[in-house]
Order: structure tokens, then C-alpha cells, then sequence
């Protein structure tokens, strides 16, 4: 067998990171589609039952809760998985419809889309003069 100085930092690493009391963040992507903004949030294993997701004035909470699974009697040898809580928070801007935000789980990925509000999309302002007519994009 030979020595693998890095595996070996790897592994007190992640040793280290499963002292780490409290919930866990959840690994996000974020797109604008259009005028939708699509997050999708990696949540593998997660009960769909237990996310939670909560707007409160701008402030957008994701919660969620992986159990860990019994095995009596058993002996670990390896246990990579995570259980316990996951949080992570964001702070919506102007300009987003948040009457409108749906979200779906699928695969163990959570997807929530967010539109954009009307009042933020680029419109055309009709300008009328007393001897023309003119279009001007706002």
C-alpha cells in the first residue's frame, strides 16, 4: 500500500467537517430563463415532506431535514452521507413576482422558479406629441 499524502488530508478534512454542529448549506444553481429566474437546489435523499420553504418579506428560506437510516447491529466502514438539518437563505430583489414562485422536487433536486415582475420588464412608452408621434424604449 502505498502513502497518499492528499487522501490523507481529504480525509481529515472531511473528519473534521462532520464536527461541524448545526444545519448544513444546500448547493445551489441559479439561471435567468427568460423572465424567470430557476434555482435549483441539491437535496438528495431528502423526504419531500420535510422542505420547507418560507418568503418572508424578501427574505426566501429553504429548509429541509435528511434521517439517517438505520442499521442495527451493524458496524459502519464508511459513512459519507449526511443526515441531519439543511438551511440556506436568500434575499430577493425588487422587481420579482413573488406571488408567483412555484417549486417542484424531482430526483432529489428542488427546483422553485421565480418570474419577474411585470412592472420590472423593459416596456415601450408611447410618447405623443401635437404633431407627431414617437416610440421610446424605457
Amino acid at each position: 500500500m502505498t502513502f497518499d499524502p492528499f487522501g490523507e488530508l481529504d480525509r481529515l478534512a472531511t473528519g473534521l467537517s462532520q464536527l461541524r454542529t448545526g444545519p448544513r448549506a444546500v448547493p445551489v444553481d441559479l439561471v435567468k430563463d427568460g423572465d424567470c429566474y430557476v434555482l435549483n437546489a441539491d437535496l438528495p435523499g431528502v423526504d419531500p415532506g420535510s422542505i420547507d420553504i418560507d418568503l418572508d418579506g424578501n427574505l426566501l428560506t429553504i429548509r429541509a431535514e435528511r434521517t439517517a437510516t438505520a442499521h442495527e447491529g451493524a458496524q459502519w466502514i464508511v459513512q459519507e452521507r449526511r443526515s441531519g438539518s439543511y438551511l440556506r437563505q436568500f434575499t430577493l430583489g425588487d422587481g420579482l413576482d413573488t406571488e408567483r414562485i412555484s417549486a417542484t422536487y424531482d430526483n432529489g433536486v428542488l427546483s422553485l422558479m421565480i418570474p419577474v415582475s411585470e412592472r420590472a420588464k423593459p416596456r415601450k412608452i408611447q410618447l405623443t406629441g401635437a404633431d407627431e408621434q414617437a416610440s421610446i424604449v424605457a
